[in-house]
């Protein structure tokens, strides 16, 4: 089910109504709802897979009390490999498959061979490296002794499947929302109030800017190599623009809508293109996933705690699993590697001193732009002919098609509101703002979304990976 969609419209007031009108009944009976509407949200995509999120669910729940039984090391390490094992190996299978045999079979024919090997051209379950990563975070915890096995299955069942971060995070950490799973829950008209403001700003930044971007980015990228340098940047800056605002308004939808239900979420998002260096840029680019990659993959891997070999090494092993992470394309891959490096190069210039604020924006901004390249190009192919062709080492005639000035407009105006609102947790906290002012931009948002917004439907980017 998409958020922009009327099936989610009737859905939210629904589920919404029929949850908090069971608040003096049992906590179970309550988590049993919201388990039952999050299978429901999910089901409306594929029932078919439902199982795979129940049996990942279910693995991890039972891995977990092992765990909290065993005493000595050897048994621990054994039932956290499982976990591994079953949560990896199924992402795995389903997302890099493909992937995979293609590679090794494009190697075999770069030397002279054909072989016929299988390709089955697997069905990727949408938010299967959100819910993975989500429900292993359990199971380590579990095992570092951060946190205790929780006895409760509904509840644990439902913070895996809790359908407003589902499909495309913020990835949760079991420390953070078991305990809001497994304590009562009360209506908070003052937190609900505050959760629809940032949802009706989540829909302002997917449906008023980043759907009207989508056919001007995808013009852009599959015709590249017919156009000039000024669209190529032009075209750049609108994917810049578009997957910031698709994915981070996902995330506010997503936050807003959790918090409706008393449920506190991670920040994904904090203004990233006001970032002053790439160090920067991942303290608050999909947050949740930085700090995950962080906590599960860099710091076990020996993290900044060792010679500077290693750690460029550990740092660049920790970005390019990140780009692999959201897809199984070479392009992720370099993407990663790309933003690696760049962080590489941001401690280096950081040691030497550091660059003005103002020129550091723009060199962070400029390296995401160029970076963001790779990310949205079907092939390093693509990418390298669409990066030439920006710096003019393209020859032959070209095609400069009229500047979208009201789409530029339109960019230049949601980078302003977020600068002046940097200090809030999103954009349209305006708590403080005179009634009449706060009333006139609660009505231009939903305007904006009805007159101005692309109503088609979009699927949310993030929704592939």
């Amino acid at each position: 089910m998409l958020f922009n969609s009327q099936a989610f419209l009737f859905f939210l007031p629904v589920v919404f109504l029929a949850y908090w009108s069971m608040d003096r009944a049992p906590l179970r009976f309550q988590n049993l709802f919201l388990l039952t509407a999050s299978y429901v949200f999910y089901g409306r995509w594929d029932w078919r897979f439902l199982g795979l999120l129940f049996a990942t669910s279910l693995v991890d729940f039972l891995l977990g009390l092992a765990l909290d039984r065993a005493q000595s090391r050897r048994a621990r390490r054994l039932l956290l490999g499982i976990s591994l094992l079953v949560n990896l190996g199924s992402l795995g299978f389903f997302k890099y498959f493909d992937f995979f045999i293609d590679s090794f079979a494009a190697l075999l024919a770069s030397a002279g061979l054909h072989p016929h090997l299988p390709a089955l051209r697997i069905i990727l379950p949408v938010g299967i490296s959100f819910y993975t990563f989500q429900s292993l975070s359990y199971t380590i915890d579990v095992y570092r002794g951060r946190i205790r096995a929780t006895r409760d299955p509904v509840a644990f069942f439902a913070f895996v499947s809790f359908f407003p971060q589902l499909v495309a995070g913020p990835i949760g950490r079991a420390s953070e929302m078991l305990p809001q799973f497994l304590a009562k829950r009360t209506f908070d008209p003052v937190q609900a109030s505050d959760g629809l403001r940032q949802v009706l700003w989540g829909f302002v930044k997917k449906v008023v800017v980043a759907d009207n971007l989508t056919s001007h980015v995808e013009a852009a990228f599959s015709g590249h190599a017919g156009l000039g340098a000024a669209s190529l940047w032009i075209g750049a800056f609108f994917f810049a623009i578009q997957i910031y605002c698709d994915f981070s308004g996902y995330s506010d939808i997503a936050i807003g809508t959790a918090r409706l239900f008393g449920i506190g979420l991670r920040r994904n998002f904090a203004y990233p293109y006001f970032s002053a260096s790439i160090a920067d840029f991942w303290r608050r680019w999909h947050m949740s996933l930085s700090s995950w990659f962080r906590d599960y993959v860099f710091i076990p891997l020996g993290g900044s705690r060792v010679g500077a070999a290693r750690h460029a090494l550990n740092v660049m092993a920790t970005f390019i699993l990140s780009g692999l992470w959201h897809g199984a394309r070479w392009t992720f891959v370099a993407w990663g590697a790309l933003h690696g490096f760049y962080y590489l190069c941001s401690m280096w210039v950081s040691r030497a001193g550091r660059l003005p604020k103002a020129a550091g924006v723009a060199a962070t901004f400029l390296a995401v732009l160029l970076a963001w390249v790779f990310f949205r190009s079907d092939s390093m192919t693509a990418a390298t002919g669409y990066l030439a062709g920006m710096v003019g080492l393209r020859s032959g005639a070209t095609v400069t098609p009229a500047v979208p000035v009201h789409l530029l407009l339109m960019c230049l105006a949601l980078l302003t509101i977020e600068a002046v609102q940097a200090t809030k947790a999103h954009a349209l906290d305006v708590r403080r703002w005179p009634a009449a002012a706060r009333w006139a931009a609660y009505y231009a948002f939903v305007l904006g979304i009805f007159f101005a917004g692309n109503l088609h439907h979009v699927p949310f980017i993030y929704f592939q990976f």
